[in-house]
């Protein structure tokens, strides 16, 4: 048994939504023939705690222009891993560091991947962009703390 087409439908359209809010890499899992509960596994990162709550709003969005509600929607309040299911979908929105940590790609390798299009594949990952600036968002090198004056005098 693999996937509805409808579960696909709701795929592309929870991928596209993350995509358009610059998510980590998206990729879709079918987990039809290893779950009765969902057919699909969307997996996809943000890298803080406001593009994961972002990455989750665009994708309920989408949902609800599709006609789904959310059945459950578990960790919003941390915004580390949330969890979304749709019930013939389950979005996983999750920091980088911990989609690094859990691997759900490698816990669930023996499902087939579900092939998006284009613009539903989010970013690769890539945030070289943004190497120029510092922990605060600050140009680097133009921010210092209280805390580094004083390191500095006592050197």
């Amino acid at each position: 048994m693999t996937a509805t087409e409808r579960a696909i439908e709701l795929t592309i359209a929870a991928a596209r939504a993350a995509s358009d809010k610059k998510a980590g890499q998206v990729i879709a899992l079918d987990v039809s023939e290893q779950l009765v509960l969902t057919d699909v596994f969307v997996i996809t990162s943000g890298r803080n705690d406001r593009q994961v709550k972002a990455i989750v709003d665009g994708v309920e969005e989408a949902m609800h222009k599709e006609g789904v509600k959310a059945l459950r929607r578990e960790g919003l309040t941390e915004a580390h891993w949330v969890l979304l299911d749709f019930g013939d979908i389950v979005v996983h929105v999750q920091q980088e560091q911990d989609r690094e940590f859990y691997a759900l790609e490698r816990l669930w390798k023996d499902c087939p991947l579900i092939e998006l299009p284009e613009d539903a594949r989010g970013g690769d990952g890539d945030t070289s962009e943004y190497d120029e600036f510092d922990q605060f968002g600050f140009a680097a090198g133009t921010y210092r703390s209280s805390r580094d004056e004083d390191n500095q005098e006592s050197e």
